[in-house]
């Protein structure tokens, strides 16, 4: 992996390419490790990365096979505690949206830090400690790779809260947004104002 560092913009690549902006709003996305099925196929041109990422989004929604450890609520409780701890505590960003999925997490935050050490330490310790509640220490929890994108204005950021609020009524997993317990949706005055979710 390479860095190239410019006042207030990273860029580093590994399969993928990161430019993100300390102070702008990014849409963060990483999965559970094996969670795509092996069979998927994209004609190289024919989708932009935008449509690419939609297409394995909703792969990830209708997925029957791989780990779904993020169903077990001990887990899932424990991935949104961390969201808020960086968020809070830490002040790795501003915390605007979130959803935690059966095998993928989606964050909209603004970062205060880089990139690459916001998704180094909420992966880190959520999988160290993921592993340790599975009894799999040791093993791969989460995919390495993550995906962002930076919003670019204010209709795509209210489009990728949306987005992401909505994804576990477009799974089938809930009817309304609200009812479901790992979103900032159910938070009754959102994350913005930094209130607690009920995991009740």
């Amino acid at each position: 992996m390479r860095s190239i560092h410019y006042p207030s913009v990273a860029f580093y690549r590994r399969r993928l390419p990161h430019v993100s902006e300390v102070g702008e709003a990014t849409f963060l996305t990483w999965r559970l490790d094996g969670s795509l099925p092996p069979n998927r196929f994209f004609q190289a041109g024919t989708l932009t990365s935008g449509e690419a990422f939609a297409a394995l989004d909703r792969l990830l929604d209708e997925a029957c096979t791989g780990p779904f450890y993020l169903c077990q609520p001990a887990i899932a409780d424990m991935v949104v505690a961390a969201i808020e701890y960086n968020a809070t505590v830490l002040g790795h960003y501003t915390l605007h949206a979130f959803v935690v999925m059966p095998n993928h997490v989606h964050l909209l935050a603004t970062p205060s830090v880089p990139l690459l050490k916001l998704t180094k330490s909420l992966k880190g310790i959520t999988a160290k400690r993921a592993n340790a509640m599975l009894g799999l220490t040791g093993s791969p929890f989460w995919q390495e790779e993550s995906y962002d994108h930076q919003a670019r204005h204010g209709r795509e950021f209210e489009s990728i809260r949306r987005y992401i609020e909505f994804n576990p009524v477009r799974a089938g997993l809930v009817k309304e947004k609200s009812q479901y317990r790992w979103s900032s949706a159910s938070w009754p005055t959102g994350a913005d104002q930094g209130v607690r979710p009920t995991l009740a």
